[in-house]
Formats: structure tokens, C-alpha cells, sequence
């Protein structure tokens, strides 16, 4: 086994660049029944999308900011695995791993790296501070090609723990959105030595049905159901990438605006309901990547996997300390459903604003949430030795 950790560094060629733009231009726009998001992605935003990232994007912009971080790789289970790895400089810093979902990226943390990593110069407390490990998901951007089928959220999760081993964390804590929701709790439920605890924004469990079960649930808790109505009513994403990502990825890997448009559809909602306040620059980077390693279609392999192996969301008990923070604008977690499978959940916290893409959207909450949870681990961290690299 090639146990080598490889420094890594983004360089797309101008000829990858010349040709994405070309793409672009010679798009052939659909004719839309309608001229809202009732169908699907509005003509209006995904045009306007496609001539900013032709003709506006600083692609070498965000491609700096990505390589002023330390990158690696390394290969585990015989995947690539791409990661960004930045170490604080104060004492018995708390190792913690960040997964990203889908159609994200790495860059989702961008704008956590500095508040974890070095929270002097950002007017916070010297402690608790934290070395970050954030890696590309297998299939999704830069941990590709995938080197085969099977890489469900269960099988990553235990990737990731060899990778943090492999770094010289004998304990560490993890954290997750979306898809890295459910790998970090699969992380929980694997529950390997050294892992301390996990922080997910997002629990995936419905109403079973159960007689009572509703009774007593929050106003908050109860507003949460319309979001959840919204995304049965419109996630048909979820199903085409659990069924046929082969077919999909067709498009996906050969028209930048079938990608543009399909990674759309969760980052400016079903309805466009966050068009207003998604950041293009960063929207358009985690595109790109997808688009410069022609992951867009492998990408939505994570979703097959999870379907055949129940790794989506099960119903296994994960006794590992678990922080759940809840944002109002997105599926919203029940603590009693929650607590069906979680036997202890220690930190809860209820949001005053932000969604499903918070750690982009709003930062500072999450970072404080982070703090509050693992701060009391760092102190026992002290007593454990870690390997730079």
C-alpha cells in the first residue's frame, strides 16, 4: 500500500481555460416552457451564470487563494485522495477534519480556515484553535478519477479516519454539510479509536409514522417541514444521481452549462429563493474544479453508492459526542428524531439565520459553534503527540 502523502499544487493550463470559455459561448440554450424555476433552473440565471464565467470570472483569483493553503495527496483504499492540510501555531491546537458536500468543495471552508487555524488575528480567543484537514470527496473535484464503485458515505468515513492516523492524529474531531453530514456520521457510527466528536449541520431523520410522534414538536421544528415539502416536491437530482449518474455524467462532463446548471439547482434553490445571495466567485469555483477534472457525472456516484448500501442514512446508533446545528433556511433536524439513533447528542443549536450552504453563507456561526463544542477537547489534547508534514 503507497502510504505517500504528496504536496499538490492547482495548475490549470490556459489551454483548459480557452477551451471552457469556447464551450461557454457556443451553448446551445434551451427553449424553456416557462420562463420561472417551476421546471427547473431558470434560462435567466444560468445564462447570466455562463457569461460571468466566460467573461467575467478570475479563475487564476480563486485558483491563488485555494494554493495559499498547504494541498496535498495521497492514496487510501486505492482512491486519490486530495485534501487541503493547515496547522495552527498555538499550543495543543485540536485536530479537526471538514467534509464538504455536494456540489461543493473544499472552498466551501475557505472562509473558516483562518477563525479555526489562527483565532488571535481574528479578534478571537487563543484558544480553542485547530489544525484543519479538509479533503475533496472521492469523485467530487480534485480526489479523482474514482478508481471504482462503492465510495458511499460509510466507505469514505472510514478514509477519512486513515487519513487523519496517517497524519499523526491519534485524536481528532470531525464536521459535515450535506454529504459531508452524512459522512462525518458515518465517522460517528464507525466510531474509531481517537475520534473525540462530531459536529453535523444536518440530521437526516424523517417521521416514521409512529403514533404521537408529532405532538409536542416546535414551532421552529414544525416551520422546518415546509422546507422539507419544497425538496420532495422538486429534488428530482436525487433520484436520477441514486439511479443513472452514468447517463447523466454524458452531459455533465462534455456542456459547462449542463454543469452550471445541474450544480445550480441545491446552491439557488428549487425555487431561486437564494439567488440573491449566493456568491458567484465562490459558486463558480467549486463548478470549475468539477469542470477541469471532468468529475461533474462521478461526482453524483456518492448518491448511487449510498442507495445501494443504506449509507445515506441509517438508522445505526452513534454513540459518539455529536453537535448538531440547525439553520433555519434549510431541512431543519428534529432533536427527537435525531435522538433515535443518537445516544449522545451534547451540543443542539438552533440558528438565527443562515441554510443548507451555511459554512459559505454564514461563517462566523459555524466557527462559534465549532469553538463551543471541541473547545473542551483541545485542553485534552495536550497529552497527545501529532507528525508535521
Amino acid at each position: 500500500m503507497n502510504t505517500t502523502i504528496r504536496p499538490f499544487r492547482l495548475a490549470v493550463s490556459e489551454e483548459q481555460l480557452a477551451d471552457l470559455r469556447r464551450r461557454l459561448v457556443a451553448t446551445r440554450w434551451p427553449q424553456p416552457v416557462v420562463q420561472d424555476f417551476s421546471h427547473g433552473q431558470a434560462l435567466s440565471l444560468v445564462s447570466e451564470l455562463a457569461d460571468y464565467w466566460a467573461q467575467g470570472f478570475d479563475w487564476r483569483a480563486q485558483e491563488a487563494k485555494l494554493n495559499r493553503h498547504p494541498q496535498f495527496m495521497t492514496e487510501i483504499d486505492g482512491q486519490n485522495i486530495h485534501f487541503i492540510h493547515v496547522k495552527s501555531k498555538e499550543a495543543n491546537a485540536f485536530p479537526l477534519i471538514l467534509t464538504h458536500g455536494w456540489p461543493s468543495s473544499p472552498a466551501e471552508y475557505l472562509d473558516l480556515i483562518g477563525p479555526l487555524t489562527d483565532p488571535r488575528a481574528h479578534g478571537l480567543a487563543a484558544s480553542p484553535a485547530f489544525h484543519v484537514v479538509i479533503p475533496s470527496v472521492p469523485g467530487m473535484g480534485l480526489s479523482s478519477p474514482l478508481a471504482a464503485a462503492g465510495w458511499d458515505a460509510a466507505r469514505t468515513a472510514v478514509a477519512w479516519d486513515t487519513l487523519m492516523k496517517r497524519l499523526g492524529y491519534a485524536r481528532y474531531g470531525a464536521q459535515g454539510g450535506d454529504v459531508g453530514a452524512l459522512i462525518t456520521r458515518e465517522l460517528g457510527i464507525l466510531a474509531p479509536e481517537g475520534l473525540a466528536g462530531v459536529h453535523v449541520q444536518q440530521v437526516f431523520a424523517f417521521p416514521t409514522g409512529a403514533p404521537g410522534e408529532m405532538e409536542g414538536l416546535s414551532p421552529f421544528e414544525m416551520e422546518g417541514f415546509k422546507v422539507l415539502e419544497s425538496f420532495r416536491k422538486y429534488a428530482g437530482y436525487v433520484d436520477i444521481q441514486s439511479k443513472r449518474p452514468g447517463t447523466l455524467a454524458y452531459g455533465l462532463v462534455d456542456s459547462p452549462a449542463a454543469l452550471l446548471a445541474w450544480n445550480a439547482e441545491l446552491f439557488f434553490g428549487f425555487e431561486g429563493e437564494r439567488v440573491a445571495e449566493v456568491d458567484r466567485d465562490r459558486f463558480l469555483t467549486h463548478v470549475s474544479l468539477y469542470w477541469f477534472t471532468a468529475t461533474g457525472g462521478q461526482a453524483a456516484e456518492m448518491y448511487l453508492a449510498n442507495a445501494a448500501s443504506g449509507a445515506g442514512y441509517r438508522e445505526l446508533p452513534n454513540r459518539t459526542p455529536t453537535a448538531v446545528a440547525v439553520f433555519p433556511d434549510d431541512f431543519r433536524s428534529v432533536r427527537r428524531f435525531a435522538a433515535r439513533s443518537h445516544t449522545r447528542l451534547v451540543q443542539w443549536t438552533e440558528m438565527p439565520r443562515g441554510g443548507h450552504f451555511a459554512n459559505e453563507t454564514q461563517p462566523q456561526l459555524v466557527v462559534d459553534d465549532l469553538r463551543r463544542f471541541f473547545g473542551a477537547m483541545q485542553t485534552e489534547n495536550a497529552s497527545h503527540g501529532t507528525t508535521d508534514h
